[in-house]
């Protein structure tokens, strides 16, 4: 062991002076006007960054807008970086306060989780893009219902809980750079937390991968035999579904398994076809639809939007509803998908 390790560290060490005097070389030239080396230099921080915007937003478009945002004002503003703090505090910094001032302009905040109209999902897809081990320590962090009820909280403290639980800075560092104190941060950190666990129900700390897959499937089967039966066998009893923009919550599973047999393309559940795939480290499925204005025959079918399935050991307990043809395409899937897709063995 010993000798692994006096082999190895050397090895390590130069490798991260290289790493450093890489970023070093970039950060200059980036300084001196090069914008290719300041793509560089702020490029590995962009999904970390994205997802950061995601959290305080709660919307994938809004995150996006205020990712740009972050990298323009990064860039114009880099001569005042001192070096003082890792760059990518310093990068979040800058995307809090971009985040901050979208959160300022909206209408009102919301109430309760059904009234946060921005809600999008996150594909996990582009989770992948982020240290694996980022992740799954912070599984809990990324579920829809946490970044759901964080837009409950007002902005300051959502960046509170964000910096402090998520990013785990400290106390000084939040209070230094929201101009607060020390007392002020773990206040607004502990009535956070209350907020947070009142409205967010607990998931397994680790991933129930084998049961969900097979919950899932039989949900899908479910929905392609038109079972509404089958599949509210799958929900819990207190099983909620949503479907933002819209400030509605159905409870209870039969309820919602009326409203799949009767209001997606009018009640025609059995021309919608289901396609696994994953959202905020959650199960997910994607939806098509055939061209009802052509009577839905044997043709192509199009991207309906997505489902999020919150799944816990009793069941099924959150289903959100996104029912956006542009979403699929975000999970690197096809806007268009053949009937004979779905006819084939799966």
């Amino acid at each position: 062991m010993h000798g692994a390790e006096s082999t190895a560290g050397p090895a390590a060490d130069t490798a991260a002076g290289t790493a450093h005097e890489g970023a070093a070389a970039l950060l200059a030239a980036a300084r001196g006007g090069d914008e290719r080396a300041f793509a560089a230099l702020v490029g590995r921080h962009r999904r970390a960054l994205h997802l950061h915007c995601y959290r305080m937003l709660g919307s994938f478009d809004e995150a996006e807008e205020a990712l740009q945002d972050t990298m323009v004002r990064a860039w114009r503003s880099l001569h005042t970086y001192a070096e003082r703090a890792p760059l990518d505090h310093w990068l979040h910094r800058i995307a809090t306060t971009t985040c901050l001032r979208a959160a300022e302009r909206r209408r009102r905040a919301p109430v309760s989780v059904a009234e946060v109209e921005q809600l999008q999902p996150y594909p996990d897809v582009l989770l992948g893009e982020l240290d694996p081990a980022v992740v799954v320590e912070q599984r809990e962090a990324v579920a829809l219902a946490y970044v759901a009820a964080l837009q409950l909280l007002p902005a300051t403290q959502r960046a509170v809980v964000i910096l402090r639980e998520v990013l785990a800075w400290s106390a000084a560092e939040v209070a230094g750079y929201l101009g607060s104190s020390v007392a002020a941060v773990n206040s607004s950190l502990q009535r956070g937390r209350a907020t947070l666990a009142a409205r967010v129900r607990r998931r397994p700390e680790r991933p129930l991968s084998a049961y969900e897959r097979e919950l899932v499937r039989r949900f899908v089967r479910s929905w392609e035999r038109c079972d509404t039966e089958a599949l509210a066998e799958l929900l819990r009893a207190d099983a909620v579904l949503r479907m933002p923009p819209q400030p509605m919550e159905i409870h209870g599973p039969q309820a919602i398994a009326g409203f799949y047999a009767t209001v997606p393309a009018g009640g025609r559940w059995d021309l919608i076809r289901l396609v696994e795939t994953a959202a905020n480290g959650q199960p997910a499925l994607a939806a098509y639809l055939p061209d009802l204005a052509g009577r839905g025959g044997g043709g192509p079918l199009h991207a309906y939007g997505v489902m999020v399935l919150t799944v816990t050991e009793q069941g099924i307990a959150e289903i959100t509803g996104f029912p956006d043809p542009a979403l699929p395409a975000r999970f690197g899937l096809p806007p268009i998908i053949s009937a004979g897709y779905f006819r084939r063995d799966r």
